[in-house]
């Protein structure tokens, strides 16, 4: 009987706790800034099952998909999400942006596709910091095993370029859909040989036919359209970017708006909340992996060590005195505390003089030219003639008619 009674109580306390968990799972959470009102996970979600560029835009603002919420000019309509694509070797970044008015444009996030040397392909949802904070990162987890998107057909047509018809079959059965994000429709349009670089043709006061702005919802109902990604185990958050040097050259040309951040600062957007708190999302650590050998690291760091390695013994004293009273050999006690050198020494004067005593007060000038030197010297020596005479030449008799006086 008493084991009966036990049972049934353990039973009735399940019961009851059962709708507790639940509860506490399905809590929303908010990050408390603008970019709660587009889920970076719904957003993943769309771009992998959309086939190019511009359906994942066309599916942003649908609004049957129910993933933008955003009103970041605070007019009371949703805001409609450009799609812009960059191109940088095997590297495309793909923009998503809202004009905020006819001469401000905000970023909103980013998704950067990369292929590797080894031709895998990684995908990140990268949110702006002026709406998520920092280190906001979504992307695919490659841990799992199966479909993320069962309901998705890969026999589906797909128009290039309005010219080019590709069939992205990524399986042999059309209704699955691997989780290797290689084999993403979009994936394999954006590698393409016939894939260009597009960029959204709308802009502020000019948007297709198709679209009707829409009154934004709170973030209790929007929650409720997609708090069950933050369960999936297909999608998982990060805080390091695989790649920064592509994320930082999209970061010198990154748009912000005065607008968004005025408004951000003067609490604007807290009425989507509808004056109710919620918990923020548990932070996220580093996935990087671990550095290869000996992870372990010790805690404590030995004092003093009383061998060496290879099995050699420190000669003398093998246990050194953690503060010793006195030195060995003097006998003598050491101090406690560090004395405090002094600046100056004790024996140096105070003031220094300036000159010394038997240094004379003036210097004698030394003069130019010695008093022994004649000022002015003489042109020509006194003893000197002032014309040179001309040594006369000894006269000589020459014979006259050949030598004709010779006898």
């Amino acid at each position: 009987m008493k084991k009966n009674v036990l049972f049934l109580a353990i039973m009735l306390t399940s019961l009851f706790s059962l709708p507790i968990f639940s509860q506490t799972n399905d809590e929303p959470v908010a990050l408390g800034l603008p970019g709660d009102n587009l889920n970076l996970f719904a957003v993943l979600d769309v771009f992998q099952k959309s086939k190019t560029l511009e359906d994942f835009e066309r599916a942003l603002n649908d609004p049957d998909n129910k993933v933008n919420n955003l009103d970041l000019n605070n007019d009371g309509e949703i805001d409609y999400i450009e799609v812009e694509g960059h191109k940088e070797g095997n590297t495309h970044v793909i923009v998503l942006q809202v004009a905020v008015n006819s001469k401000e444009t905000q970023d909103v996030a980013v998704i950067e596709v990369t292929k590797d040397k080894k031709n895998k392909v990684h995908v990140q949802a990268i949110g702006d910091e002026d709406l998520y904070g920092k280190n906001y990162i979504v992307e695919p987890s490659d841990t799992i095993a199966g479909t993320p998107n069962p309901g998705y057909k890969g026999d589906a047509t797909v128009i290039v370029n309005n010219n080019t018809i590709n069939n992205y079959n990524t399986t042999t059965n059309p209704s699955y859909v691997s989780t290797s994000v290689s084999a993403w429709p979009v994936v394999l349009f954006l590698f393409s040989p016939v894939y260009v670089v597009y960029r959204s043709p709308w802009h502020w006061g000019y948007y297709p036919p198709y679209w009707r702005p829409w009154r934004p919802v709170y973030y209790h109902d929007y929650w409720g359209y997609h708090g069950h990604y933050y369960r999936s185990p297909y999608y998982r958050r990060t805080a390091v970017i695989r790649y920064p040097r592509y994320y930082n050259n999209y970061a010198s040309r990154r748009n912000t708006s005065v607008v968004v951040r005025t408004n951000r600062t003067n609490g604007r957007y807290n009425s989507t909340y509808n004056g109710r708190d919620y918990r923020r999302p548990e932070p996220v650590t580093s996935t990087r992996p671990s550095r290869p050998g000996n992870t372990t690291r010790p805690g404590t760091r030995p004092t003093t060590p009383t061998t060496r390695p290879g099995n050699t013994t420190r000669p003398g004293n093998t246990t050194r005195p953690v503060n010793p009273s006195t030195r060995p050999g003097t006998g003598t006690t050491r101090p406690t505390t560090r004395p405090v050198a002094p600046t100056n020494p004790s024996t140096r004067p105070a003031v220094r003089p300036v000159q010394p005593v038997t240094r004379p007060a003036t210097r004698p000038v030394t003069p130019t030219n010695p008093s022994t030197r004649p000022a002015v010297r003489p042109l020509q020596p006194v003893t000197s003639p002032a014309v040179r005479p001309v040594t006369p030449r000894p006269a000589t008799q020459r014979p006259v008619n050949g030598g004709a006086n010779r006898r």
